[in-house]
């Protein structure tokens, strides 16, 4: 039996952050029933058609949904949410702050006739504040939160370059779940909660906030380096490759000079022999390092660096990642289907011993909405005139 089988989970979702963290509970067994509007669905299957015709973001996080379209603005439709929201466990939503309200399913009416209901709200700001109506793209959060200020080189300050709001309010969102369920089987009760984007991210700025706040400075860039630590970042080899490197603590110092860098004396040295002199000083490291390197290919600086158990990678191109041979070794890829044909997928980071995580296919728009009103008791001649009606 998977981890979550036998829970419903209704999502009123779109674009990123509720999707993914849908989609993590699809992972685990949970039947997910994805409500999209009626002929063009969720809007992030527009973002691009490089996935055999299919937008990227909407592969990534929409294997294994069902897909019912509902126009919640006809009153049949609003009916359906509400019998699917009679037999569901959950009820996720990333509408406009206020939407859900708007239209009748707010989290106060719905934890009133639904005191079993696990009920989570994703937002850009939250609920209340002076930014509660204000539009909230992954970009834009990224920048309200501090993030893009401390990204980037001296020169450029540079967003990330993933969805970094959305994946971490999908991923609070998630876990905020998996808890509410853990809840209510202590004391049978539903729960209601909201997880904001600036927040989520606003959680993972902790190394810098407080670095700030009682430092009196924020990090600076420093591209791929790091502002508190060195050694740390790129080094380049006498074959004009690059090798990624980070120490921890003093005494990978003197191994990394002995062993590394056959520098033993550079361990001592006044400008180096604490982390602290070594940021200060990182322009003459740096020197230092790469003038030990200059003599090396490449491999042979990292085959020091393995030898000496230092911490290390080589840059990789993302199709390089995907051929990664770690992830080869440990049998991480399989297919999913699609409309159009079988998609390659990693399979979800939590290796559970005896657990299969779910790979089913990525929904076509409204594919089962016929086999959801039948199992919700409407017979054909009312579906055709939702159909007609467009409620469905």
């Amino acid at each position: 039996m998977l981890p979550l089988e036998g829970i419903t989970v209704v999502a009123l979702e779109q674009a990123v952050a509720a999707p993914f963290a849908t989609r993590q509970l699809a992972d685990l067994g949970a039947r997910v029933i994805k409500i999209e509007r009626p002929g063009v669905g969720d809007f992030a299957r527009g973002y691009d058609t490089t996935v055999n015709g299919m937008a990227s973001h909407f592969v990534w996080l929409n294997r294994s949904k069902e897909s019912l379209t509902l126009n919640l603005k006809e009153d049949g439709a609003k009916d359906i949410l509400n019998r699917l929201l009679d037999r569901a466990d959950v009820f996720v939503h990333n509408l406009a702050p206020g939407a859900t309200e708007r239209l009748g399913f707010g989290a106060e009416r719905l934890r009133e006739e639904h005191p079993r209901l696990i009920i989570c709200g994703v937002s850009g700001y939250g609920s209340t504040g002076p930014y509660r109506d204000k539009k909230a793209y992954d970009l834009l959060v990224q920048c309200e939160a501090g993030l893009v200020s401390i990204t980037g080189t001296q020169e450029t300050a540079s967003k990330v370059g993933i969805s970094a709001a959305d994946i971490a309010a999908g991923m609070y969102a998630y876990t905020g779940i998996l808890t509410a369920l853990f809840q209510r089987e202590r004391n049978g009760e539903g729960a209601a909660f909201e997880v904001s984007l600036l927040e989520a991210l606003g959680e993972w700025m902790g190394f810098p906030a407080y670095f700030t706040g009682y430092g009196g400075k924020q990090p600076p860039r420093t591209g791929a380096s790091h502002a508190a630590i060195a050694p740390y970042g790129p080094f380049e080899a006498g074959d004009g490759k690059v090798v990624f490197l980070g120490l921890q603590n003093e005494r990978e110092w003197v191994v990394f000079c002995e062993a590394v860098l056959q520098r033993s004396e550079l361990a001592a040295d006044p400008r180096f022999d604490s982390n602290s002199g070594r940021v200060e000083n990182a322009e003459a490291l740096d020197e230092a390092i790469e003038g030990a390197f200059g003599g090396l290919s490449s491999e042979e600086v990292i085959s020091r660096l393995d030898g000496a158990r230092i911490a290390n990678a080589r840059m990789r191109t993302v199709q390089e990642f995907l051929d990664h041979p770690q992830l080869k070794a440990r049998d991480r890829w399989r297919e999913v289907d699609s409309p159009t044909g079988p998609i390659r997928t990693l399979l979800p980071p939590v290796t559970m011993q005896g657990v299969e995580s779910v790979m089913k296919p990525i929904p076509e728009v409204g594919e089962h909405t016929g086999p959801i009103l039948e199992e919700l008791g409407l017979d054909a001649e009312r579906v055709r005139s939702m159909r007609d009606a467009g409620a469905v």
